[in-house]
């Protein structure tokens, strides 16, 4: 069984295209942070996860998600490989969306989203992902000296008045 289940904030806005032919299709390409559970010193406290994601998969994220948008992803993991400009091989790794939702309330994705990484980061450029580990370096160091809010008790903030409105009590 190859299934991934991944919960991560978006390193950037998604990088949408479309398919060439007669029926386009959209592909959305983005990366998650993903925070590692254990911490050792010396290494990162976050994985970055390249993911891509094909029709109305594509066209939802590429509509609703911005960068620091916490999300949450299944999928499955696809490796591939392709030979640069150079002549080398080059192999990646992806995740292959089937699903994805928001894993935060609105206001609180706002206030991540509000966050950018510096346009220079990139050189103005689209990687398409497969400069993978030049980008994803400078990811980690962004994401790194980044801090996102947290709520004291872990939960986001509901309105009394909704309490009314929920089936149970």
């Amino acid at each position: 069984m190859n299934k991934v289940i991944l919960m991560g904030r978006l390193t950037r806005d998604i990088e949408m295209r479309y398919t060439a032919g007669e029926n386009p299709m959209a592909v959305a390409r983005y990366t998650l942070a993903v925070p590692r559970r254990f911490k050792r010193e010396g290494e990162p406290d976050a994985d970055f996860v390249s993911c891509v994601a094909f029709g109305k998969t594509a066209e939802f994220a590429g509509k609703y998600f911005r960068q620091g948008t916490k999300i949450v992803i299944t999928g499955r993991i696809q490796t591939g490989s392709y030979t640069n400009r150079d002549g080398r091989k080059v192999y990646t790794t992806d995740v292959v969306v089937e699903d994805q939702e928001f894993a935060e309330s609105k206001s609180a994705s706002e206030l991540n989203s509000g966050r950018q990484y510096g346009d220079e980061q990139y050189g103005g450029q689209s990687s398409g992902g497969y400069q993978h580990s030049q980008n994803q370096q400078r990811e980690e160091q962004q994401y790194q000296q980044q801090s996102f809010p947290t709520y004291n008790d872990g939960f986001m903030k509901v309105s009394d008045e909704i309490d009314e409105q929920l089936p149970f009590h």
